[in-house]
């Protein structure tokens, strides 16, 4: 069984390797993608009962049991027909023929408990949740009330049509997001993490609270291709955690600016994790697009928290890392040198020469593996086995995007075949009594609460499905629209009660959870504020005029830099209170886009004044200080 798990995890990834680069095609094989996609999926479901237990853990340490085999076979023999009678089928969904239904029975069982043991309990209950809802649409009061779907007819069209099972995540999954992790898989195992911590140390590690700040760049790094918070926080936190805490960060604060600096790496292109190829599949725009309007919150998310590690150190006297512990600058050089090149490659191919997304990730990918087999890093290169260890953790890392691409499908078909969808967007628009401040505010909520203890590609897909529709019947941008509930679901990873990312950094700086989650909170700030700002006024989101976006981008800046003084309570020197209120106020005053309302202009300039009365008291204040420093030791003699 060993030797089959590898051979299938190997294969996994390899199929989606041969549909983007066209060679099914080329070998004179042609077939519907929705085939392919069946295929892929039935492979996967295969794999996860192979490779993942019933149990609690994600790798099995012994023989497979008796019933994960039977349900490893049901799952290949299932995918298999879905695959070949596709064509067939799926025109029959009035008539439910039997084979096909017992097929979409038998997959919709063993989806619900693959999504269970690899993508876990949270997001198994919200599907089981609305196919029970499926069930009883009929009887839910207006405006909620869905058309009656009987059980043999949900369960055939959740499999068989094309815009459930096998819609539009899975046809992500299977194509694109297989590609980015592959990618990931062969940047990192073949040194790409050290190199990425080296640099951040060389970069980093010289300035006052260095170890925060390498873990800050680490993090941004890692968590733009990892596509999972947690990853990310597992990866880089190992080494970046001790560090802050060796240089003098409580626990707590070392564990929560990994969490933020993890949970931004999703927000941050160019890859931005996984979700915005998601994104952009269902605003039907370039990914282009999406990454291009995610670039201005991205870099105020992260200077909002490099201001704060910088001021939290000053407030504690926490210094630089040792002089020792930094790599020479030359060394990482000459013996990374190729590392920032595939992203060159990548960044070119979606924003200059217009490759389809797999694409330009499979020629990243080919470089990376050249140059890892010929270079390497620091002397260690990488040998054509481990090209075939890159391929086979990628087809075991896939197993929970899969499941959860299915689930996700089926919650999509659910609100297509009942109507609940339309009901849905109607009642939250209802509920907000046509106030597009109160439908946000509810959509905010209803964000953190979907997406906590789920999976980043989940927490999205479910918000983009339930949630983004009732912002964009409002009249809402739907670039803006999406942006807004992808920042919140991306917020419930550090905001408590359940906030995994912060927990899982909590748990490597042996700090309490929940202290870590709402240290993360403040530390994370700005995300609370942004997607309520570019709703507003396009220009954070690089819609509109070049100078007004000029204008806002850096008022943002300083108005993040003032905000965070009083965050952490020091600025120039340590604040009080009042002084803290006043930041607070000037900063906020000028984060607010100049077209955001009527009188953004003049909040701007009033919070422009305070901000340079604020600060050159406190320069008026320093320079009497100065002198007086100066004479005390000869006053002593």
């Amino acid at each position: 069984m060993q030797s089959l798990t590898k051979i299938l995890a190997i294969v996994l990834p390899l199929g989606t390797v041969a549909f983007s680069a066209d060679l099914f095609r080329r070998a004179g094989f042609l077939f519907y993608p929705e085939q392919f996609f069946a295929a892929m999926f039935g492979l996967a479901m295969t794999l996860a009962y192979l490779y993942v237990p019933a149990s609690p853990g994600r790798e099995r340490k012994g023989p497979v049991p008796w019933y994960d085999a039977v349900a490893a076979l049901l799952s290949l023999l299932a995918g298999a027909h879905l695959a070949v009678r596709y064509p067939y089928l799926t025109e029959r969904v009035a008539d439910l023929p039997a084979e096909g239904t017992v097929t979409a029975v038998v997959l919709a069982v063993l989806t619900v408990e693959a999504l269970r043991r690899t993508g876990g309990l949270a997001i198994t209950i919200v599907v089981v949740a609305f196919l029970g809802l499926a069930l009883i649409a009929d009887l839910l009061p207006d405006p909620m009330t869905g058309r009656p779907v009987p059980i043999d007819r949900l369960f055939y069209y959740l499999v068989w049509d094309s815009t459930a099972v096998l819609g539009t995540p899975l046809l992500i999954i299977s194509t694109i997001v297989v590609c980015f992790i592959l990618f990931g898989q062969a940047l990192f195992l073949s040194g790409g993490s050290a190199y990425f911590t080296d640099v951040s140390m060389v970069l980093m590690g010289r300035f006052r609270g260095g170890p925060a700040k390498i873990a800050i760049v680490a993090s941004s790094l890692f968590g733009t291709i990892s596509g999972s918070v947690v990853a990310n926080v597992v990866s880089t936190g190992v080494v970046t955690i001790p560090l802050m805490k060796n240089s003098g960060y409580r626990p707590h604060v070392a564990g929560a600016i990994e969490a933020v600096a993890s949970t931004g790496g999703q927000l941050m292109p160019p890859v931005m994790g996984i979700a915005a190829f998601i994104m952009a599949e269902f605003l039907q725009v370039p990914y282009a697009e999406v990454a291009i309007a995610a670039t201005i919150p991205a870099v105020l998310y992260y200077v909002a928290l490099f201001v704060e590690a910088d001021l939290e150190a000053a407030r504690h006297g926490i210094s630089r890392v040792p002089k020792e512990r930094i790599p020479p600058a030359w060394e990482v050089i000459k013996s990374g040198w190729h590392y920032p090149i595939p992203f060159a490659v990548l960044i070119l191919g979606i924003f200059s020469w217009n490759l389809p997304i797999d694409e330009a990730a499979l020629n990243s990918l080919a470089v990376v593996i050249v140059f890892a087999l010929v270079f390497g890093y620091r002397g260690t290169r990488l040998k054509l086995s481990g090209v075939l260890d890159i391929v086979r953790t990628t087809g075991t890392a896939v197993l929970d995007i899969f499941m959860i691409g299915a689930g996700a499908g089926m919650v999509i078909g659910v609100l297509n075949i009942t109507g609940l969808g339309f009901g849905l967007t109607l009642s939250l628009v209802q509920i907000a009594g046509g106030d597009m401040i109160t439908l946000l505010f509810l959509a905010a909520v209803a964000s953190i609460i979907l997406g906590m203890g789920m999976p980043t590609v989940g927490v999205y897909i479910l918000l983009a499905t339930l949630v983004a529709p009732a912002l964009i019947e409002m009249k809402i941008d739907p670039m803006a629209a999406h942006m807004f509930i992808m920042y919140y679901g991306m917020l419930s990873m550090i905001t408590p009660p359940v906030c995994v990312g912060a927990f899982a950094a909590a748990s490597i700086a042996v700090a309490d959870p929940m202290r870590t989650g709402y240290t993360a909170m403040r530390f994370g700030w700005v995300a609370f504020i942004l997607p309520f700002l570019f709703v507003f006024e396009g220009t954070l989101l690089f819609q509109g005029e070049p100078v007004a976006i000029v204008i806002d981008v850096v008022a943002a800046i300083a108005g993040v830099w003032l905000a965070s003084a009083a965050m952490i309570g020091y600025g120039i020197r340590p604040l009080g209170i009042v002084s803290r209120l006043l930041y607070a106020i000037s900063g906020l005053a000028l984060v607010v886009p100049i077209g955001a309302f009527g009188g953004g202009r003049l909040v701007n300039f009033g919070g422009f004044g305070l901000a340079v009365a604020l600060v050159g008291a406190e320069f008026m204040m320093l320079r009497r200080r100065a002198p007086a420093r100066a004479v005390e030791p000869s006053s002593a003699e």
